[in-house]
């Protein structure tokens, strides 16, 4: 999983003091982890740009000013303002080694598929799914081998097995399918 570090200052609470943040052009937040109060925080909006904008989950080394030790979590949430998308609020989930947590993390295509070079279409159907796992297991995209799917055939959920992640989805979801364009028979349908 791709690692990145985030710098945060610890902020005050209350609307008083978001505006005040806003203002400086930084962006509130709050750290949390089960069993603890959270820690409110604030960053500017470049340290946030590379984790919000990316189409895969990433481990975030989060540095609270004044603190040495870094803590380990990931973006659980984020809130866009509804006119301008600007970033008004995100929520990092601090990683308990031995607890489960769930995660919702893209979904990659590789490989060529045999149906397209065949003539068929690959329709990619599920491009990101949610996983509950242990932070260890954690993978920052989930990649699908399309190469042996053919003609008419689809790739589900219940077809992937990966140490250690489980999957939130119903097993008949499908991921990717590889359509038959019309004019092209599939088999022994060409035959007859």
């Amino acid at each position: 999983m791709k690692e990145v570090v985030l710098k945060v200052k610890k902020r005050e609470v209350g609307k008083q003091s978001l505006n005040k943040i806003r203002k400086e052009g930084l962006i509130p937040g709050v750290y949390y982890i089960n069993g603890e109060p959270g820690i409110p925080v604030a960053t500017d909006f470049l340290s946030l740009r590379n984790i919000v904008y990316t189409s895969s989950t990433k481990l975030i080394k989060l540095q609270i000013e004044g603190e040495e030790q870094t803590k380990d979590c990931v973006l659980k949430d984020i809130k866009f303002h509804p006119v301008t998308d600007q970033i008004l609020h995100f929520d990092l989930l601090g990683l308990n080694p031995e607890k489960k947590l769930t995660v919702e993390v893209p979904v990659v295509v590789k490989g060529q598929s045999v149906g397209v070079r065949k003539g068929g279409k690959l329709q990619q159907s599920l491009h990101k799914v949610t996983i509950k796992c242990l932070p260890r297991y954690l993978v920052d995209a989930l990649e699908v081998d399309v190469t042996n799917l053919d003609l008419g055939k689809s790739l589900h959920i219940r077809d992937l097995s990966l140490e250690g992640i489980e999957f939130v989805v119903p097993g008949d979801t499908i991921i990717v399918v590889c359509k038959v364009p019309r004019g092209v028979q599939i088999g022994a349908e060409a035959n007859a």
